[in-house]
């Protein structure tokens, strides 16, 4: 497994986490204590659930917009948290390209929930990146030539 997909899936399990106890005091010490890694998957984790709670409100309010039919408090959890995560990579991480995010997304989601969240978060990133206006304007200038996994990364 890539270090970026290991720190999504590490920022992932600290927001869920987090939305079971609503408790932030010592959440990512309590997290590394118990889940041992390296230094450049904690530092992107780190990022990934910083600027997720930093834009939480932002980030709810387009996640809501564009999941039909759904509320956030319906969502399971794990899809709720993988959505946060993923818009906040397509709205505040420019070196992300945006397909690697929707794939990304697709993939934690599978892993973590059932089988269908797969569909469930392709649907609804995939509706973000074609109407709202930041996430299309940064597919649109997406160099097709950089689209690729970035397991590695």
């Amino acid at each position: 497994m890539g270090t970026r997909r290991k720190a999504r899936e590490c920022a992932l399990q600290m927001l869920f986490q987090l939305d079971i106890t609503n408790d932030q005091r010592y959440l990512k010490e309590r997290y590394w204590d118990n889940n041992p890694v390296t230094e450049s998957i904690k530092d992107y984790a780190n990022e990934l659930v910083t600027g997720t709670l930093t834009h939480l409100s932002e980030i709810d309010a387009i996640i809501s917009k564009f999941a039909q039919n759904w509320t956030l408090a319906r969502m399971g959890r794990i899809d709720r948290n993988v959505l946060r995560l993923s818009v906040f990579e397509l709205l505040y991480r420019e070196d992300i390209p945006a397909r690697v995010t929707l794939n990304e997304g697709i993939i934690i989601a599978k892993k973590f929930a059932e089988e269908s969240s797969g569909a469930f978060i392709n649907g609804i990133l995939d509706r973000i990146l074609r109407e709202d206006p930041r996430a299309k304007r940064k597919l649109e200038t997406l160099d097709p030539v950089h689209v690729h996994d970035d397991e590695d990364r």
